[in-house]
């Protein structure tokens, strides 16, 4: 929550919402992932400098207000933070400190600080996995060169390292645009399989045990045969399949899928019985968020696509759900839009899962429209709740996303249909969801715009280029322009990424003439919409140079670009007085171009944007 300076900290308070108490006094930078240590005496966080994604791991002890870097070591990334309630004393971290290109597992003492080596990366490990004894003994690894994916194991703490399931490439799945996804949930209470995220016998990512001797497949725990299963955000760049586990012996309670619309494949009956009773007494998706060691009180998120989060208290005993807060009290008074999935038959036939907002009380009849394209490329959109969306939808515009080929959580075929169509047929996908709402009358023909931050301000670029009879404006945040440029300053951590972007995207940055196809720096005479760009002066991804190079080529083709930096930020905007300028230039610009709402555009205190 914000603090006195709008800073975005960790704070506690008792259950009943008493006490308030801000724990961390970051400047600046908002804390994007937090947990409790294992004994509730500290709270473990990651937080970077400036955008520039090279968090350390800190400690802030409840009792003396004491703040620790636990790994205080310069250019050095923290990543991959286990705990165990068990194991109260230790939590393990990884951290590139040995070679900057890979991340090594390291055990960190809670009270002493002290940093022991636990396991080290032969240079393909992205994510370590503990079992129930809080021993490294498992790994996803990626090898670049062939695209496979490998669970790894081992028997002890000093047994060798084996494999055991070998994935290909055109078997894997891949846990969105990320450095250290996994596919492993963990170790059977039974200790003799593993709980992994497989395809290898089916389209749809299934969690399925593997045998620990041999990794042949045991049986299919949780399975849908529309989608994968899902994968959970659990801290900045890191993704694993959403499963609920009992906190005791790791035994599965519940699986999330999610197709349309999110739902829970309870394997767990009890558990089943208490989310259909707070269901009963609330609307909206039920997310387990945190129990306690009695497994009596949990806290739990009602997620809807028209409101804001709200969290209760849940007594299992009493069946009795209390509200603790709600994530944005004041937007209760508002009618916000709704998403509503649709289906959308690309021009070959595909079915692509997207999502229409319409504004609150507006007949959906020849809008103006915002076609909002996600990033990664290798991510999707989903029906929850979502600020820019509802901000554009109060501004008085359609907003469609659409889930374009190679998007995740769909299965391998879909996903593998995305293979080298980046800036191709990804962005026609985005072209046939324009026309579907064109042709259902819902936009205006003439008024649509392109939107979208990271892959995604790269498709707006290349939507502008392509068809620029369909788009009247765009909005490019942090996207690439020149693809081989962006290849080459990603961080050296990002080498697996480089090596699978190669492998499913195309060698741009040694095939000039493909880079040259798909690259919009290369086709700026093609663009004829207004653009408006935001940039973090420190993104380690999209880094300024790129940027930089598609303003002067718009420019010197007189093209109109309106660009902002903003000099505290990396990938994306974090500080809410930067987000408030951003938005409020957006609102302007697409009010000059589409016609929809705006209030007067003001300066903002504390924001660090430079119109350049």
């Amino acid at each position: 929550a914000p603090d006195q300076n709008n800073t975005l900290n960790v704070w506690t308070s008792a259950l009943d919402g008493a006490n308030p108490r801000c724990m961390t006094n970051e400047k600046g930078d908002p804390i994007e992932w937090y947990a409790w240590s294992a004994d509730g005496k500290q709270i473990l966080y990651l937080h970077d400098n400036a955008g520039d994604e090279v968090p350390h791991l800190f400690s802030v002890d409840l009792t003396t207000d004491n703040v620790r870097d636990l790994t205080p070591f310069r250019g050095v990334r923290a990543q991959n933070v286990l705990i165990d309630s068990r194991h109260p004393g230790s939590a393990f971290v990884a951290m590139n400190l040995r070679d900057r290109n890979v991340f090594d597992m390291y055990r960190v003492d809670l009270q002493t600080g002290a940093i022991t080596l636990e396991a080290t990366n032969p240079g393909d490990v992205l994510t370590w996995k503990a079992d129930s004894n809080f021993i490294i003994r498992a790994a996803t690894a990626f090898d670049g060169k062939t695209g496979r994916t490998t669970i790894r194991v081992r028997d002890a703490a000093d047994k060798p390292w084996r494999d055991l399931v070998v994935m290909p490439s055109e078997r894997a799945l891949f846990a969105g645009q990320v450095v250290n996804g996994s596919l492993i949930v963990g170790f059977d209470p039974d200790g003799k399989s593993l709980l992994i995220d497989s395809a290898l016998h089916s389209d749809k990512g299934r969690l399925v045990r593997v045998d620990l001797r041999d990794g042949h497949e045991i049986g299919v725990v949780a399975e849908d045969p529309q989608c994968d299963v899902a994968f959970e955000d659990v801290g900045r760049l890191g993704m694993e399949p959403s499963v609920i586990s009992n906190p005791i012996t790791d035994a599965p309670q519940a699986v999330k899928f999610n197709y349309e619309a999110p739902h829970w494949f309870f394997v767990d009956p009890k558990l089943k019985a208490d989310f259909a009773e707070i269901s009963r007494q609330v609307s909206g998706f039920v997310d387990l968020v945190s129990r306690d060691d009695a497994d009596r009180i949990w806290i739990v998120a009602i997620r809807r696509s028209d409101a804001p989060g709200k969290h209760y208290t849940f007594d299992r005993n009493k069946k009795k759900l209390t509200l603790l807060f709600d994530e944005n009290p004041d937007l209760g008074k508002f009618k916000l839009g709704t998403k509503q999935p649709v289906v959308i038959k690309a021009r070959d036939g595909l079915e692509i899962v997207s999502y229409l907002t319409i504004p609150p009380g507006v007949e959906a009849k020849h809008l103006p429209l915002v076609m909002l394209i996600h990033g990664g490329p290798w991510d999707r959109d989903d029906d929850s709740y979502d600020p820019e969306v509802q901000f554009l939808a109060n501004r008085g515009y359609a907003v469609l996303q659409v889930n374009y080929r190679g998007s995740t959580g769909f299965g391998i075929k879909f996903f593998n249909a995305g293979n080298l169509q980046v800036g191709l047929g990804m962005v026609e996908d985005v072209f046939d969801g324009a026309r579907w709402a064109v042709d259902q009358g819902i936009a205006d023909p003439k008024r649509i715009a392109a939107m979208g931050g990271s892959m995604g301000g790269y498709a707006t670029l290349r939507a502008l280029e392509m068809r620029p009879d369909l788009f009247t404006a765009g909005v490019d945040e942090f996207g690439p322009a020149d693809e081989a440029t962006g290849i080459r300053t990603f961080p050296k951590y990002w080498s697996n990424i480089v090596a699978r972007w190669r492998r499913r995207e195309g060698d741009a940055e040694h095939d000039e003439n493909w880079n040259r196809k798909i690259s919009p720096l290369y086709h700026v005479d093609a663009i004829r919409a207004p653009l408006l760009i935001g940039q973090g002066e420190n993104d380690p991804r999209v880094t300024m140079v790129n940027t930089e190079a598609l303003v002067a080529a718009l420019r010197k083709a007189k093209r109109e670009v309106a660009y902002v930096v903003y000099l505290d930020e990396g990938h994306g905007l974090a500080r809410p007085e930067n987000q408030r300028d951003f938005y409020g230039r957006i609102e302007e610009f697409l009010a000059k171009h589409l016609g929809g709402r705006a209030e007067p555009w003001k300066k903002i205190n504390g924001s660090t944007a430079e119109l350049r």
